[in-house]
């Protein structure tokens, strides 16, 4: 940039230099220099504003041919680390399954789910997918359509003597934070105002373990990942036949994204139309339990 101010104002002086040789005059500038001045000036001016446009254009095409994908990496079987270290979860192999048939390179992103919205406004993430559920954020993001059936209900420990709701009264629960659970618990203000107190954790696995330690009386959490968590540690907690809500999940995008959620849309639909939405359901929970196509 400042080579080109300094060519600018030699152009500059040249011009002046010229106009003063020919009327003999070594002090007055003519209406004709400051014209020639101006005009290379505006030229230098247009093409350093074209090369910044150039440069904004390959930076935005380097960012093109990926898919990535913000996911709390403590929320199995959705998504999660494996004990090798490498990432997988149900919703991770559909949006990879998504990403081949888009033509894009996948990428797993782990985030902090409370930080997740300034993820998206920053624009280091394409879209949330990991039990994402719309119910309370409707409005919020652009969604595709529900992938999935969830509720939020209660874990407890088999022996705590808590079977009901009313159980809870005096209770300390605990919910992840930023959680469809704390929405959920928050909007039932006669239940919530009948606990001792609600606390907050970063991640289900840490909240299954203050349960089994006692250091908390009940948590919750989407039923999917419930039923999950539960059957994998072997242990004696259990779920409460009572249930905070019942809701879905889907795919969240950053408000007015529709070209991408649309095409992300378009390959779920082919997915359960050709069976392998199904397959990959099978292969995590037995069953297929998706909605799509249904």
């Amino acid at each position: 940039m400042k080579k080109k101010v300094v060519a600018a104002a030699v152009m500059m002086a040249a011009v002046m230099a010229a106009a003063g040789c020919g009327n003999g005059s070594t002090g007055s500038t003519t209406a004709a220099d400051t014209t020639a001045a101006d005009t290379a000036a505006d030229t230098e001016a247009a093409e350093e504003e074209s090369s910044e446009e150039t440069d904004g254009q390959e930076a935005e095409a380097a960012a093109d041919g990926t898919f990535v994908v913000g996911f709390d990496a403590d929320l199995p079987p959705m998504g999660f680390k494996a004990e090798d270290g490498s990432y997988t979860g149900f919703d991770l192999d559909l949006a990879k399954e998504v990403a081949n048939r888009l033509g894009l390179e996948f990428v797993a992103q782990p985030i902090l789910w409370d930080a997740k919205d300034m993820e998206l406004d920053n624009g280091t993430i394409d879209c949330v997918w990991n039990g994402f559920t719309i119910t309370g954020r409707e409005d919020q993001y652009t969604w595709t359509d529900p992938y999935m059936d969830n509720a939020q209900v209660f874990v407890v420990m088999a022996d705590s003597g808590i079977s009901s709701l009313e159980d809870l009264a005096g209770k300390v629960v605990e919910v992840q934070v930023d959680s469809a659970a704390e929405t959920a618990l928050n909007e039932m203000t006669d239940l919530k105002a009948s606990l001792g107190s609600v606390e907050t954790t970063p991640n289900y696995n840490q909240a299954i373990m203050d349960l089994e330690m006692g250091a908390v009386d009940a948590v919750g959490m989407d039923s999917v990942v419930a039923n999950y968590l539960l059957t994998q540690r072997g242990t004696d907690a259990v779920i409460l036949d009572d249930a905070l809500s019942s809701e879905e999940y889907a795919v969240g995008f950053k408000l007015g994204n529709t070209e991408l959620r649309d095409q992300v849309q378009a390959a779920l639909e082919e997915m359960a139309a050709d069976g392998t939405m199904a397959e990959i359901s099978e292969e995590w929970f037995g069953s297929d339990i998706t909605t799509i196509g249904k």
